[in-house]
């Protein structure tokens, strides 16, 4: 693949970087990420990965746009308020970068259609919001071997791991969080959630996904992000494999 000019233009403050370059642009362009969730996190998740020319984009969400995802998902207006995000965020995307191809998926991802969903992808960024979805999303990327960008906010809070759960040393989401919450689900519209910091963890995570598709810097597949806005505290902790998960039985040869 060479780049045209138009490409050298638009992707020059990614091309003068020396952990980049030609190289690395070349390897967004040819790559295809999926992402979990167009809300909060995923707005910009989606714009950015869109804007650094990652190929080929997998959407999934099966919402509609309303009134109060406007405090926070950047990716949609007030004149949208009732259409299907997955549509809207397309729109976004063609409009932002005709070089990413958008594959909108309309539903909600489950343990039944997660192969379906994500056979075949580069990276998958989770920005879902709830725990079951976030379970069936890291099964299928252990067992497809397939590196896992996963971000969460909570009122003032947000976290960020990267898991790759299906090499022999290196943890799942279930070795982070177990089989069961043991506690309902913790949702926006009951607890609230800082609009900007969604828009940060969001940021971050599509910062993840690049570098493992270019290679730059070091892998964070041992380390939780964790980012308190309330006290402006940012702090990592180790994560480890977790010998009884059930990821072990499934190790990367």
């Amino acid at each position: 693949m060479n780049l045209t000019e138009t490409q050298l233009d638009r992707y020059a403050r990614h091309i003068v970087l020396p952990e980049i370059g030609g190289k690395g642009q070349k390897k967004l362009l040819a790559a295809h990420v999926a992402i979990v969730g167009a809300g909060g996190i995923g707005s910009p998740v989606i714009q950015y990965l869109a804007a650094a020319g990652v190929g080929r984009l997998t959407i999934i969400d099966d919402d509609e746009v309303s009134l109060s995802n406007l405090q926070r998902q950047t990716l949609f207006a007030t004149r949208d308020v009732g259409a299907h995000k997955v549509a809207m965020a397309a729109n976004v995307v063609q409009r932002l970068n005709p070089d990413v191809k958008i594959v909108p998926y309309d539903q909600r991802l489950t343990s039944d259609n997660a192969r379906d969903l994500l056979d075949k992808v580069d990276v998958i960024v989770d920005g879902s919001d709830n725990f079951g979805t976030r379970l069936a999303i890291s099964d299928m990327a252990t067992e497809l071997a397939i590196p896992l960008v996963s971000a969460a906010v909570h009122r003032f809070e947000a976290q960020l791991a990267v898991f790759k759960g299906y090499e022999s040393d290196k943890p799942c989401y279930r070795c982070f969080v177990g089989d069961d919450p043991g506690e309902p689900e913790m949702t926006c519209a009951a607890q609230g959630v800082l609009g900007a910091l969604t828009g940060t963890i969001g940021s971050l995570a599509a910062v993840e996904a690049i570098r493992l598709l270019t290679g730059f810097g070091k892998e964070n597949t041992d380390k939780l992000l964790l980012i308190d806005a309330k006290d402006f505290r940012f702090r990592t902790v180790r994560l480890a494999k977790e010998p009884n998960c059930q990821c072990s039985r499934h190790k990367k040869d």
